[in-house]
């Protein structure tokens, strides 16, 4: 059996197109449901906060993400009481262009 190293984004190992997007999409859910579980709810409580049913909440919490959109995701944080700022700035030149989160603490690069 031959070993091949992954890139990082299991979306671009698999060959998908839109792969940095859904690696983007899959951290907003992860802060999604870090949040939702730092705060102890069940998914009917989550649902009532999110204005979700409750299936999708359960979705969310799985990794099904495929219906939710970008601007979902970041709609779901501001009812998380978070805010979501969004900002462009020129790519240093050792870096590459790509997304980044950063969460109060930290800045941490998605995708490429």
């Amino acid at each position: 059996m031959e070993l091949e190293p992954g890139s990082g984004n299991v979306f671009a190992d698999l060959g998908l197109e839109d792969a940095p997007e859904l690696k983007l999409k899959a951290a907003i859910a992860g802060q999604i449901n870090s949040i939702l579980l730092h705060r102890h709810l069940t998914q009917i409580e989550a649902a009532d906060l999110l204005q979700i049913p409750q299936p999708k909440v359960s979705a969310l919490k799985n990794g099904k993400l495929h219906g939710f959109s970008l601007e979902k995701l970041l709609a779901l944080m501001v009812r998380l009481d978070r805010n979501v700022e969004i900002g462009f700035q020129k790519a240093a030149s050792s870096d590459r262009a790509g997304y980044f989160l950063h969460d109060g603490k930290r800045r941490i690069q998605v995708a490429t």
